[in-house]
């Protein structure tokens, strides 16, 4: 297989979308067998500067399915309603990994897009050429799926490495 965009950004983001289905199908039966509302995980931080557990699985879909879009022009969906339970999240998730399976090679490897513009609220926005933004969207989105999962492991889900990796 050579390496293309596609395969850089798409399908790692798939196979860890995918992996955060497992880790939230893991908290909710963690938070089952302990006999608590599962939501109780969606305020969770581990600073008081930091996004929630629920704005990290957000942001987490929002930069690969804003990055893919953004390669390849075409719309990715926008689901604007609020998070307030573990399901919200699991249809967020999959959402995000409908719209990137649907997405082709050729979409974005034989895109025209050379340039890439993040808007940013209250700063400049960043502007990359595509190899920037290849690096500046995987960095972001693999802290935020990492948030994520150390939030998880933080309220006690049995995740492992294995977990992480979608080796489980």
């Amino acid at each position: 297989m050579s390496l293309t965009v596609h395969s850089m950004i798409v399908r790692d983001y798939v196979h860890m979308l995918r992996n955060m289905l497992g880790w939230l199908d893991k908290a909710q039966a963690h938070a089952d067998s302990k006999g608590f509302d599962s939501a109780n995980y969606l305020g969770m931080r581990l600073a008081p500067d930091m996004l929630p557990f629920s704005r990290q699985v957000l942001i987490a879909c929002q930069i690969a399915a804003l990055g893919v879009e953004r390669f390849s022009g075409v719309s990715a969906p926008r689901r604007e309603q609020e998070d307030a339970s573990m399901q919200d999240l699991r249809q967020r998730v999959s959402l995000a990994i409908d719209f990137l399976d649907a997405v082709t090679v050729g979409q974005i490897d034989g895109s025209a897009i050379q340039e890439l513009v993040v808007p940013q609220r209250g700063k400049p926005a960043l502007e990359f050429d595509r190899a920037g933004f290849v690096r500046w969207s995987q960095g972001n989105f693999f802290f935020h799926v990492t948030m994520t999962y150390g939030l998880l492991r933080h309220a006690g889900v049995e995740l492992g490495k294995a977990d992480f990796l979608g080796l489980a």
